[in-house]
């Protein structure tokens, strides 16, 4: 029966599907209880669940008490989305059964699957309480409390998983230990963490987190060597590039922030948060049409961009060009944005260009949201002068003094005012 059963695998995997199902099905006919078992294991491993479900089954009428028979059955029901089903049949498997445990996680993971977060903590915890050595359990208790967002819950559970990690072969719990302590504020602890099981287990989601968590702690050259293993690694992996190319301009390193950029453009080319990283990094390099460029491509992508716009309208300000800084406020106000600071912008390039009567009402619009805006005060008050309103110019410098005395320029001018 064995030999049948090897040879109807050795025919599917040579391509000779039919054959080997074929083959399957006459053996199941005739099998004893414990290869028809194996047939619906291989059933289960082609996909075929209804083939399986149907053996497992019938093996059930046999044996009602095995647990083994519910656990399996049970995985084959989550596998075709009959959750419902699954939850009913591993209900029924006694505390004394020896799968008792494993259904139990089972059900927890089916709970959770269903947002039923409180349930699936309860029977994790009861099973905890049942078996508290059981390494099994602490380490569904710490995965469960992890996958949750309660990082500092799941350290525990993984701590003490980890003194028994032998148990539970092809689980990394250094890495998952190092993502609670990452998340959870506590870096260089996670930093310990990671450098032990990235040892053992080169995976990219430990890389990203290693990398990201020595630039959270400053310590740009491990973010960079992290950060472009996993790019060698697995490219696709679009969250590594800009975190890659803020550790290289921490370093000083514009040139290569840059390209690392424009290779994350290369792999997602909808990503604005690139754009806008790669236009402030141009107006750095002191490539300005560039940076606009940069800007102007995310703004194209998303009107929305709040970043994006402020950036380019803080450039264009900068730079005098203020009917271009115009174009770009009506732009966005057609798309509904609605903005205090781009309000402040309109004013001034209103007064460029000579509309003294309508950047009046602009400044006024956004007087009370920027009172404690030193820079406003400053262009408002000088405003407030070229429009003969010198009194309440004498206001704003002397509000702008009282939050910065070191303006000296200021105070000399109030001096002259007065």
């Amino acid at each position: 029966m064995i030999n049948a059963i090897e040879k109807a695998m050795d025919d599917i995997e040579a391509g000779k599907v039919e054959e080997g199902l074929s083959t399957l099905e006459k053996v199941s006919k005739t099998a004893d209880h414990e290869t028809k078992y194996s047939i619906a294991e291989v059933y289960y491993e082609l996909g075929h669940l209804d083939k399986a479900k149907a053996l497992i089954e019938e093996l059930l009428m046999l044996y009602p008490d095995e647990g083994s028979l519910f656990i399996f059955l049970a995985e084959i029901m989550i596998d075709a989305n009959e959750e419902d089903e699954a939850i009913d049949l591993l209900l029924e498997v006694s505390e004394e059964d020896p799968t008792y445990l494993q259904a139990q996680l089972l059900l927890a993971d089916l709970y959770q699957m269903q947002a039923l977060d409180e349930v699936a903590e309860q029977k994790l915890l009861s099973a905890a309480k049942k078996a508290p050595d059981e390494v099994v359990i602490s380490y569904g208790l710490g995965e469960f409390y992890l996958d949750r967002g309660d990082y500092v819950k799941s350290i525990p559970y993984l701590k003490k998983a980890l003194h028994q990690k032998d148990e539970l072969p092809n689980v990394h719990i250094e890495l998952k230990l190092a993502e609670a302590y990452s998340a959870s504020g506590q870096f260089e602890e996670a930093m310990q963490y990671y450098r032990e099981g990235l040892t053992d287990h080169l995976d990219p989601h430990a890389l990203f987190g290693y990398g990201f968590t020595a630039f959270q702690i400053g310590d740009m050259i491990i973010a960079i060597e992290q950060l472009e293993a996993l790019k060698a690694l697995d490219p696709d992996f679009t969250s590594l590039y800009p975190y890659l190319a803020k550790a290289y301009e921490a370093e000083n390193r514009i040139d290569e922030a840059v390209e690392t950029l424009k290779d994350g453009m290369a792999v997602d080319e909808y990503n604005e948060q690139l754009y806008i990283l790669a236009g402030k990094l141009s107006f750095k390099q002191h490539r300005p049409e560039d940076g606009e460029h940069f800007l102007r491509k995310v703004i194209a992508l998303n009107p929305s961009n709040i970043e994006a716009i402020h950036t380019l309208a803080a450039y264009l300000k900068h730079d005098k060009q203020f009917e271009e800084l115009l174009e770009l406020i009506s732009h966005t106000k057609s798309y509904g944005e609605d903005d205090p600071l781009l309000t402040w912008y309109e004013a001034v390039a209103l007064k460029e260009a000579d509309d003294y009567e309508g950047a009046f009402q602009r400044f006024l619009e956004v007087e009370k949201g920027f009172a404690e805006d030193p820079d406003f005060l400053e262009e408002f008050g000088y405003f407030l002068l070229e429009y003969g309103m010198r009194e309440k110019a004498i206001d704003c410098f002397q509000s702008l003094m009282e939050m910065d005395s070191s303006r000296l320029e200021i105070k000399e001018l109030l001096d002259e005012l007065k």
